[in-house]
């Protein structure tokens, strides 16, 4: 944390003898003049300089002693409290320097100092609090960028992007080459969506400190929400100073093999598993290439790979699953689709892919079953209308078929040509059978 102190000017706190004793000075006009040069011993101003000698010396517990005996005296010198609160930041006693940065701040409103400090002490746990200090150093401060900056740390914690942009702006008006306020204006921007601008920040950042990490994600994040293709390029100049980050990894090679750059994501993911073996997130990565590149039986090997390392991890499992149920082999694909259940079993993309599963097996009370699990916790669309249609009509329950082609009727709204014609074509059927019955 970055701590202000006073400057000990020779006009600070100088109490004479008159002042503590209630007497009157007496003397020559010389000496008098002396006076008015000097500081007057007196048993006060000695405990100012205790307590400032231990200051200079970081020995900020012995600084609090003299600084209590003398407010106990004189409870009205806004310095002594700032002091006093300085040597309790110091030794990280929080709620104590914060009553006397407030005991400071209410006595002399105009001390920048201790309301820069107040701003700070409350940042971390409070960021809401700290945006009144903070305003009112701003303002006894107006050439000065850091107290800019800090406001707006404290109004984008506090969830007031539009206030944190402000702030950030002025601090880089104060000063253009303040790399922070660049990196935490790009980030509000992006956090706002407003990704072009956060890419202009970020830029500017980088042109003063090439290397550095939240500009370079920053830069990747933001022309990856505009879309433009050399986010990829943005994504690896970041993973050159921050390899670790897994999740820009992962989607830098997933924007290569959406531009089509298979072979190039291929060679990149090479390039992380050089000299040891690949982690199930590599071979998974991988497995999303070969998919990409229309190999689903390299894929489905490569997935078993990855499960022989971890076997817990529900996405593997669906995925594989998946591939499974694209090439038809259904028995494979319910097995892995349900171990991914046992794991993960609130997920509904697994309840989907196991409901299609089902149906494309031809089971169709099974394919009933799973949807009513996904209807507890989504309210059905036309699709499952249709599939439960279909369903109920294979199963000869003629009334639940009825009733569901006509809700997906309702539901689809001419959106899907040939499966609107099937159902009123299959309504016209089952209508006459009913009235056949009759």
């Amino acid at each position: 944390m970055m701590r202000t102190r006073v400057a000990l000017l020779a006009t600070a706190i100088l109490l004479s003898a008159a002042a503590v004793q209630g007497q009157s000075s007496q003397g020559s006009a010389a000496n008098q003049q002396q006076g008015r040069t000097q500081k007057l011993r007196n048993p006060l101003n000695d405990l100012l300089d205790e307590a400032q000698a231990a200051l200079d010396k970081n020995d900020f517990a012995s600084a609090i002693p003299p600084l209590q005996r003398f407010l106990a005296e004189k409870p009205d010198v806004a310095y002594a409290h700032f002091q006093l609160a300085y040597a309790y930041t110091a030794l990280k006693r929080p709620d104590d320097a914060r009553a006397e940065y407030e005991k400071c701040v209410a006595l002399d409103p105009k001390m920048a100092e201790a309301q820069l400090n107040l701003g700070i002490l409350l940042l971390e746990k409070d960021p809401a609090a700290a945006v009144a200090p903070l305003k009112n150093a701003v303002e006894l401060l107006p050439s000065q960028s850091r107290p800019r900056y800090l406001l707006g740390v404290a109004q984008e914690r506090s969830g007031d992007l539009k206030g944190a942009a402000e702030s950030f702006e002025g601090a880089s008006r104060l000063d253009p080459k303040d790399v922070d306020s660049l990196k935490q204006l790009g980030r509000v921007y992006l956090n706002s969506r407003r990704p072009a601008e956060a890419e202009g920040k970020f830029r500017a950042a980088l042109s003063i400190e090439p290397k550095t990490v939240e500009a370079l994600h920053g830069l990747a994040l933001s022309l990856d929400a505009q879309k433009k293709p050399e986010a990829a390029d943005a994504y690896r100049d970041y993973l050159v100073v921050q390899p670790q980050d897994a999740a820009a990894r992962s989607r830098m090679l997933q924007m290569l093999v959406e531009q089509g750059k298979n072979d190039e994501a291929l060679a990149e993911l090479d390039k992380i598993t050089a000299g040891h073996a690949p982690t199930a997130d590599d071979l998974k990565l991988k497995a999303d290439i070969e998919i990409a590149q229309k190999k689903p039986d390299a894929a489905i090997a490569t997935l078993k790979q990855a499960l022989a390392l971890a076997p817990n991890e529900a996405h593997l499992h669906a995925g594989l699953g998946h591939l499974y149920r694209q090439l038809g082999d259904f028995p494979n694909a319910e097995r892995e689709l349900k171990l991914a259940l046992q794991i993960d079993r609130n997920n509904l993309v697994y309840w989907k892919d196991l409901s299609s599963t089902y149906y494309l097996a031809g089971n169709c009370p099974a394919t009933l079953s799973v949807l009513d699990v996904i209807a507890k916790a989504e309210t059905p669309g036309a699709g499952p209308w249709f599939i439960r249609a279909l369903c109920y009509d294979k199963l000869n329950q003629v009334q639940a078929a009825l009733d569901a082609y006509r809700k997906f009727l309702e539901l689809d709204e001419n959106k899907n040509a040939d499966q609107v014609w099937q159902a009123k074509q299959r309504i016209h059927v089952l209508e006459k059978s009913v009235e056949k019955k009759k």
